[in-house]
C-alpha cells in the first residue's frame, strides 16, 4: 500500500544542495548543506540540540524557506512544486498540534482530506490497527496517553500514503514498549519502499535501524556515511587485561601504550586502531612479560556509534 517511483537510473529521492538558512538575528542554523538520500533508505540524522536537525527537515518539507541552495524532493523543487512535493512527505513531528476534542478516526481522516484524498475505510483500519490505535478509533484525544498521542502523530503523518516519512524525535520521552513498536512500523514501512528519515538521540537506535548516518554539529553536515562503513573506518578496539594483582600505578615502561587503569588497579585498557596494519598488541604482550606484570584473563570489545558521535562532534567543537 506505500508505494514509491523507484525506478532503475532515477535520481536520489531527496537531493539537496548548498543549503543555508540564517535567521533574522544573525544566526546560522544551515551553513551550505549538501545531502542526497536514497530511494528506500533509512538515514539517520544526529547532532546534539541546536545542530540544525529540525530546520533542515522542515525546509525539506516545505514548512519553512532557506536563505539559499537548493532542495528537490523526487525530482522537483520544494519552492516550484511545492504542493506535489507535500503530497508525497509524511512528517512526524515532535508535538502534537491538533483539537484534542477531535477522536482519532476524525483528525486522521481530515489530515488524509488536507492532501485531496479520498476517504479509504480500509486503509484508515490498516493504519490505527498496525499502531494500536483501531480500537480507541471513537475516543477523543484528550482521553489518550502520552504513548498513544505518539502513535497517532504517525497515524496522521502516514494518513495520505506518503513514500517519504520523516521522523523528528519519535521516540523521545517514550516506554521501551512504545519504542519497540515503533522500529517494527519503520521497519514495515521499509519493506514496503517507504524512505524514513528520522533525527533521534538514542544513537543505539540509529545503531541498530539505520542504512547510513549523518552527523549534524552548529548547522554544518561534518559527516555521511554508510553505518557500517562509518563503525569500520572510525571505530576502536579496546583490548581490557584483568590482572593477577592490584596495581597503583602503570609502570613506567608501558607509557608508550597510554593504557587506562581501573579505579579498582586490577584492569588495564588499550585502545587501538582498527584501520592500522600495526595493533600493538604484540608489542604490549612483550613489554608485559619482560616486567612481569601477569594477567588472568582478556576480553576486546568495539566502540559503539556514540562513541563515535561523541568523538566527533567534540573535535569539530575543539
Amino acid at each position: 500500500m506505500f508505494l514509491t517511483d523507484n525506478h532503475p537510473g532515477m535520481p536520489s529521492i531527496i537531493s539537496i544542495k548548498s543549503l543555508s538558512k540564517t535567521y533574522s538575528s544573525g544566526l546560522d542554523a544551515l551553513k551550505s548543506v549538501t545531502l542526497d538520500i536514497e530511494r528506500g533508505e533509512i538515514f539517520a540524522l544526529l547532532g546534539p540540540n541546536g545542530a540544525g536537525k529540525t530546520t533542515l527537515i522542515n525546509i525539506i518539507c516545505g514548512l519553512m524557506n532557506s536563505s539559499s541552495g537548493t532542495v528537490k524532493v523526487n525530482g522537483h523543487d520544494v519552492i516550484d512544486h511545492y504542493r506535489y512535493t507535500r503530497s508525497i512527505i509524511g512528517l512526524v513531528p515532535q508535538e502534537l498540534m491538533t483539537d484534542s476534542f477531535e477522536t482519532i478516526r476524525s483528525t486522521v481522516n481530515f489530515s488524509r482530506g488536507l492532501f485531496g484524498k479520498k476517504s479509504d475505510p480500509g486503509y484508515l483500519k490498516k493504519i490505527l490497527s498496525d499502531l494500536d490505535l483501531w480500537d480507541k478509533r471513537n475516543d477523543q484525544i484528550m482521553t489518550l496517553s502520552g504513548g498513544m498521542k505518539r502513535r497517532l502523530l504517525v497515524a496522521k503523518a502516514l494518513s495520505h500514503e506518503p513514500s517519504i516519512l520523516f521522523l523528528d524525535e519519535p521516540t523521545a520521552g517514550v516506554d521501551i514498549n512504545l519504542r519497540q513498536d515503533m522500529w517494527r512500523i519503520v521497519r514495515d514501512l521499509q519493506s514496503n519502499g517507504v524512505t524514513i528519515i528520522l533525527t533521534t538521540h538514542y544513537i543505539k537506535e540509529a545503531e541498530e535501524m539505520a542504512d547510513r548516518i549523518g552527523v549534524m554539529n552548529s548547522g554544518e553536515l561534518v559527516l555521511v556515511e554508510d553505518k557500517r562503513s562509518l563503525m569500520r573506518k572510525l571505530g576502536k578496539k579496546y583490548l581490557t587485561l584483568q590482572l593477577h594483582n592490584r596495581i597503583d600505578n602503570i609502570p613506567a615502561a608501558l607509557a608508550p601504550f597510554r593504557l587506562k587503569k581501573s579505579k579498582s588497579g586490577i584492569e588495564l585498557t588499550y585502545t587501538y586502531d582498527t584501520k592500522g596494519e600495526q595493533t600493538g598488541i604484540y608489542d604490549l604482550f612483550s613489554t608485559l612479560k619482560q616486567i612481569g606484570l601477569k594477567f588472568r584473563d582478556l576480553h576486546t570489545s568495539q566502540s559503539s556509534l556514540e562513541d563515535i558521535f561523541v568523538e566527533l562532534v567534540g573535535n569539530k567543537q575543539s
